[in-house]
């Protein structure tokens, strides 16, 4: 049985049932990320010894008969800005590389107890920002290696899609799950805004960061989502609402489920391949049963356009122990950014504040007369890959970002699915946006939409 095959549910399913155990689990896959990732450079630090004594705890407990989590076995990597008990938390930094925090993020917490099976850290860019740091190779494309893996959560998406894990946590400030899910062809959950706790999360933008789950089923997003969901008294953004069993809304029709597109909003200074995306998806989904209707998404230009202003105060906040007092060791994107940030006035921060309160009571009224909203992640194909070349060499930021930073200000959940696989051999994707706490709706569209469209992976060498 070839392990990293399987689906993170059937992992789990395997490991409850007795017909694999946690052990068997964690040796497969670390011998997997031993051959394969020295050359695609997902992992910035793999915990052989910490998997395998974790498998043994999970079989004993089992053993003991003590109920397995929802997790139990899942291989699960972490994006190395959760903190991680006496461990390094990089945050994709030199200025970080020796930091050990003192305890673990309220993710990791909550996904070992779950049961999951944490088998390392993956790399992202510098501060969760735009470009990895100069002294960081960043991560290769398994699907093609000169194509972008998809920012900040590039080292989760490349794992995930590799088979070097079942499932990693990915977070997003201005696109950074549904980025590298679309750009790596997995399932990507963008949750509400406190949905998912940010607390032991290092941030980028704390009022823009959500944390949530990467993977290549809708199932395994949602079982991971389930695990990480819920109030968090250390987190006062967090929510407290009851969480739903997300495993438990899967569809297999969509009669009667309304989803709003906007055709300007789709076409316009958008690739045709991207278009064709849309319409190919819906075309999809209007054979399950679904009704398309126009909608209008209230106007978001000003918050895609100064999204760096925001972004760049609040990640200022958040280096202010080390810049500029150690300004010499940040690359230049996150430098450029928390000068910005540095540089721009509290005048200009309160009236993006005003105009996130009217794009998001504008885009709740939209959403009401839908279950969700289609779109693009990207205005145009997967682009080249990065390697050392400046942010500002590729394509306007301001126009990247119009898909997926407004929905960061207005803290409405989005899952990014994949479509299909392009005539270059790349896949193509696109995402749902749905109301606040809709990620129930999301996930259920979203099981019927991969079952009809039938989505699948190469073979994983």
């Amino acid at each position: 049985m070839d392990i990293h095959r399987l689906s993170l549910s059937d992992v789990t399913r395997g490991v409850k049932s007795g017909a694999l155990t946690a052990e068997r689990v964690a040796e497969a896959m670390l011998e997997r990320i031993a051959r394969l990732d020295p050359e695609l450079g997902a992992y910035v630090r793999v915990y052989a010894d910490r998997a395998i004594e974790r498998a043994h705890h999970l079989d004993a407990a089992m053993a003991r008969g003590e109920a397995p989590g929802p997790l139990q076995g899942a291989p699960i990597a972490l994006k190395d800005l959760l903190c991680t008990r006496g461990i390094a938390t990089t945050c994709g930094t030199a200025v970080m590389a020796d930091w050990q925090p003192d305890e673990d993020a309220t993710v990791v917490r909550r996904l070992e107890a779950a049961g999951a099976l944490v088998l390392g850290k993956v790399k992202l860019t510098e501060g969760a920002f735009s470009d990895h740091h100069p002294s960081v190779q960043p991560p290769i494309n398994p699907w093609q290696a000169d194509r972008w893996t998809g920012v900040s959560s590039s080292g989760s998406g490349v794992a995930v899609a590799a088979g070097l894990a079942h499932g990693a946590i990915g977070t997003d400030t201005g696109g950074s799950i549904r980025f590298p899910s679309a750009a790596c062809g997995l399932v990507g959950i963008k949750p509400t805004y406190g949905r998912v706790s940010r607390h032991g999360v290092f941030p980028l933008a704390q009022s823009l960061d959500h944390v949530g789950p990467m993977a290549r089923s809708v199932e395994d997003a949602s079982r991971m989502l389930g695990a990480m969901a819920g109030k968090d008294g250390r987190d006062p953004t967090s929510l407290d609402a009851p969480v739903p069993i997300y495993t438990a809304v899967v569809r297999e029709r969509l009669d009667g489920v309304r989803i709003g597109v906007d055709w300007s909003y789709v076409t316009e200074d958008v690739a045709g391949s991207v278009v064709d995306a849309v319409r190919d998806a819906l075309a999809v989904l209007t054979d399950l049963g679904v009704d398309v209707i126009e909608v209008r998404l209230p106007d978001h230009t000003v918050l895609a356009d100064n999204w760096a202003i925001t972004c760049g105060v609040d990640c200022a906040r958040a280096h202010a122990a080390t810049y500029p007092a150690r300004k010499d060791e940040y690359g230049p994107a996150l430098a450029g950014l928390i000068e910005t940030g540095l540089a721009a006035s509290a005048g200009d921060y309160a009236r993006l504040e005003e105009e996130r309160l009217r794009f998001r009571t504008d885009l709740d009224d939209m959403l009401r007369g839908v279950h969700a909203m289609i779109a693009p992640c990207m205005p145009g194909p997967i682009p080249a890959a990065e390697r050392s070349s400046p942010s500002n060499a590729r394509q306007p930021r301001e126009r990247f970002i119009r898909f997926t930073a407004p929905f960061d200000y207005s803290g409405h959940p989005s899952i990014t699915l994949p479509l299909d696989i392009d005539g270059e051999g790349l896949p193509r994707a696109f995402q749902l946006i749905g109301p606040h706490l809709g990620e129930a709706s999301l996930v259920g569209i979203g099981s019927a939409f991969e079952g009809a469209a039938g989505f699948a992976y190469p073979t994983l060498d």
